[in-house]
């Protein structure tokens, strides 16, 4: 079972902008720029990142969003949707309720176009009825290898869904609150993509943002018996999108560390040199996803283990 793959799904954006359903919670989304312009300026940003990715050996699968149902958040396809190596497909229940029409059948028959094989679909979304929610692989940071599934809760990540999920795919369950402050108030993060990383040989993590000194050494403890690396980031780092990272392997099968620009530019000397040891840095400038969309490069990417008809 390996960590990282090559293959992933991107959507481009048919309606991005500033979501109000989801900045109720999403304290990294700021308001600005009139709607026209800023799907505009999104696009040429995916654009230019899907090509960077390319560039350096990624296979990316690009969907194109429509007008069919107004989806601003549609660039973010890893909360509703995982791929995995046996042919499993899952399917999430989302807090927002306008970023529900984003589950689409065409996108995965999309994927089965492109030669992958879908064998079963584990479907938790009826939990939307009961204001349930677990927001994909921006809830959970999975340890494939391992085995290990860590989620922060909060109004997007319910513990008894997490829970079902680590039992239905053989994960380990590792459940802590992680914060940041807002104002003067310290509020739960809404996604645990945000604070966290796993790689094949390191783990990224804003150990501060975990306020409980208990569940804080029990994370590390468990990212060191794991044997990775464990590399800290500050608060400051998160709001540049520093844990929203993730590791690919390009075409001859190098590790590479997909991040934002604003990312990279948070990173410190020491940070980027062990970085670096393990996987090579592909950074884009996402300045207008970020700002408007409150999520980066990780929640851009649905990674794809599914096997290959």
């Amino acid at each position: 079972m390996s960590q990282a793959t090559n293959s992933i799904l991107m959507i481009r954006p048919i309606n991005f902008g500033y979501n109000e359903e989801t900045a109720q919670d999403n304290h990294y989304q700021i308001k600005e720029l009139p709607h026209k312009n800023v799907n505009e300026r999104a696009q040429k940003e995916f654009d230019n990142m899907v090509k960077n990715l390319r560039q350096n050996g990624v296979s990316v699968h690009v969907f194109q969003d429509d007008e069919n149902e107004y989806t601003p958040d549609s660039i973010f396809p890893n909360n509703w949707v995982s791929f995995h190596e046996n042919g499993d497909v899952g399917l999430y229940p989302m807090c927002a309720e306008n970023r529900r029409m984003e589950r689409r059948p065409e996108v995965l028959d999309f994927l089965e176009n492109e030669g992958f094989t879908i064998s079963n679909i584990v479907d938790y979304s009826s939990a939307e009825s009961e204001n349930k929610f677990l927001e994909g692989t921006g809830s959970m940071i999975l340890d494939r290898e391992n085995r290990l599934a860590y989620c922060s809760i909060s109004n997007r990540s319910n513990e008894d869904l997490f829970i079902e999920f680590c039992e239905d795919f053989e994960f380990t369950p590792i459940v802590f609150n992680s914060f940041q402050t807002v104002g003067n108030k310290r509020l739960p993060i809404y996604h645990t993509n945000v604070m966290m990383c796993v790689t094949t040989d390191y783990v990224i993590v804003c150990l501060d943002s975990i306020d409980d000194k208990k569940q804080r050494k029990n994370v590390s403890s468990f990212i060191k018996d794991s044997g990775k690396k464990l590399i800290e980031i500050s608060e400051n780092q998160v709001e540049s999108f520093a844990g929203n990272m993730l590791e690919l392997v390009n075409d001859k099968g190098e590790s590479v560390l997909v991040m934002s620009k604003s990312a990279e530019d948070s990173l410190n000397e020491n940070q980027k040199n062990i970085i670096t040891k393990y996987s090579r840095i592909i950074s884009s400038d996402i300045n207008t996803i970020e700002t408007c969309g409150g999520g980066s490069t990780r929640c851009m990417m649905a990674e794809i283990f599914l096997p290959k008809k």
